[in-house]
């Protein structure tokens, strides 16, 4: 009776070894990506900016009835809207929630993004500290935030250049005749967007 039991729990330890043993197995196999699938985020990036369209320029002067019926969805109760078609998009500057703001519309009536002027001490502090360390000698003359529609995969045009479709800051800076815009992303990080 007792070389039974023994028998069996050493068949228990082994099968406990066994379960254990192929838990790990699986639980390293699914934290492996395949080196085909790594880095294919940043090549999707790559390949759209490489394949990146120019935006469709909108005919006429007349802004587009979807553009208005889907801004009345995007931003109920605004009261002073004031509507005009830029070559890209149809623009309405309004104010909500004591902010003025001004929203961009593409060819098919559906938001791009909001801009907004901002204060230079809204940027984030270590985007705040790179401009003051990188950009001394210059002078901030506005700083804007560009709020992105996510679920629009639209680029946006700013100072007559196409940019990725993010939330952004742009500070324009000035030193003497040179004026530049940099960009900062909401982590901080800042970057050359345009000589002016």
């Amino acid at each position: 009776m007792k070389a039974i039991v023994l028998i069996k729990k050493k068949g228990m330890k082994k099968l406990a070894i066994f379960s254990v043993f192929t838990l790990f197995a699986f639980s390293l196999m699914a934290g492996q990506t395949p080196k085909s699938e790594k880095g294919q985020g940043q090549e999707t990036k790559k390949e759209q900016k490489a394949a990146r369209v120019p935006l469709k320029k909108l005919e006429g002067n007349v802004v587009s009835d979807e553009a208005k019926k889907n801004f009345i969805l995007d931003f109920s109760d605004v009261k002073d809207a004031q509507w005009k078609r830029s070559g890209t998009f149809d623009e309405v500057t309004f104010t909500k929630d004591h902010k003025q703001l001004t929203a961009y519309y593409d060819s098919g009536g559906m938001l791009v993004g909001t801009t907004s002027a901002r204060e230079f001490s809204d940027l984030p502090d270590k985007g705040r500290q790179e401009i003051k360390s990188k950009y001394k000698d210059y002078t901030v003359n506005q700083v804007i935030f560009y709020d992105d529609n996510e679920s629009n995969p639209t680029d946006m045009i700013l100072w007559a250049t196409q940019f990725d479709d993010e939330d952004l800051y742009f500070v324009e800076l000035a030193k003497g005749s040179n004026k530049i815009v940099v960009m900062v992303t909401p982590a901080g990080k800042v970057s050359m967007f345009k000589q002016l």
